[in-house]
């Protein structure tokens, strides 16, 4: 999507020599339409869960997320289907990472929240129970069949059906409560939400594109190993959309949408972005660095996001809280983790 839009800037505008223009051009219209489209994704968002009076956190882990984690699918779709199944293998990984010890973390160090530990449950279940299967794979075969991709998908329609069905239950509830004198006038027509959301979704994916294309061009330029990466650029890139997100919900005010949104997204990369790359063409797991012998990735890489969630979801279940030394916490991890994978 992006060489079709420098294609058609060099045609209105001629050839400039040199890359690096339209390189940091097309950067900052990226940045332009992720900060544009997050603003316009959460609103909708919001005006969706009020009109439905479904609980943020549901509409976070669900529609919110499928949003947010289109540009995961794209990548690694594209990837695994290109013969790079480094990038479709890292990113899911990396971005479920990122999204947790450092876009998560963020919004915790700057605004500690309460957390809604019974609506959490479902989807901190989910995330678990598909990364145990997830590392099996990876452990057990050191490879992903497209079976186990089927499963992976048959996972996300599951989780989908119960979350739908969780929020409709919540949303009865919430109606048969509800003061029948409120004034709906001042809620957003759902026509109008649903329009935020999809241009928001657009905005949020073509930026994304937008940033992860142009920005790897420059770390292939200066020799980085296509899972390092994966790892930590493509995982940053495809995981701004939650960036933007989380900063915007968080501004707004609505810091349950920002923790489904991650959470769900987390989910997604496990199952559907991951499960649609090995669906597509199924692949080994990459060995590119070693550590005592064994692949990295196995040695590090999985360690690190089972303890990063549990560090984020864990507390916020049994006390409905998240605190600030948690984001500190898990802000340490991120740049430890960074630090490793360009050290070693």
């Amino acid at each position: 999507m992006s060489s079709t839009i420098s294609q058609l800037l060099s045609a209105v505008f001629g050839d400039i020599s040199g890359s690096l223009f339209w390189t940091i051009l097309l950067f900052a219209l990226g940045l332009l339409l992720l900060i544009k489209g997050g603003d316009w994704f959460v609103d909708g968002a919001v005006g969706i869960a009020r009109k439905f009076h479904v609980p943020e956190i549901i509409i976070g882990a669900t529609i919110v997320s499928i949003g947010t984690t289109l540009p995961e699918v794209m990548v690694s779709a594209g990837s695994a289907v290109s013969g790079h199944s480094e990038i479709a293998y890292g990113n899911a990984i990396g971005s479920v990472i990122c999204n947790t010890a450092l876009i998560s973390a963020i919004t915790i160090a700057i605004r500690p929240t309460d957390a809604d530990g019974k609506s959490l449950r479902v989807p901190v279940l989910f995330f678990f129970a598909s990364a145990v299967f997830y590392a099996f794979n990876a452990y057990a075969f050191g490879a992903f069949s497209r079976w186990s991709g089927l499963i992976l998908l048959a996972i996300f329609v599951l989780y989908m059906v119960l979350n739908i069905r969780t929020g409709l239950q919540e949303s009865r509830a919430a109606l048969a409560e509800a003061d029948l004198t409120d004034d709906e006038d001042e809620m957003m027509p759902i026509w109008k939400s649903i329009v935020l959301l999809a241009f928001g979704a657009f905005f949020i994916a073509l930026g994304a594109d937008l940033l992860v294309d142009h920005g790897t061009e420059l770390a292939v330029a200066m020799h980085v190993p296509e899972s390092v990466i994966a790892l930590t650029f493509v995982a940053l890139g495809t995981s701004l959309p939650e960036l933007v997100t989380a900063i915007s919900a968080l501004v707004k005010g609505h810091s349950a949408l920002s923790l489904g949104n991650i959470v769900g997204a987390n989910v997604f990369n496990l199952v559907l972005v991951c499960g649609t790359a090995v669906t597509l063409s199924p692949f080994r797991i990459p060995v590119e660095k070693t550590l005592f012998g064994k692949n990295a990735s196995l040695v590090v890489d999985f360690p690190v996001m089972f303890t990063v969630m549990a560090i984020l979801t864990i507390p916020a279940i049994l006390k409905g809280k998240l605190k600030r030394y948690q984001g500190i916490t898990l802000l340490l991890i991120y740049a430890a983790f960074c630090i490793f994978q360009f050290a070693v």
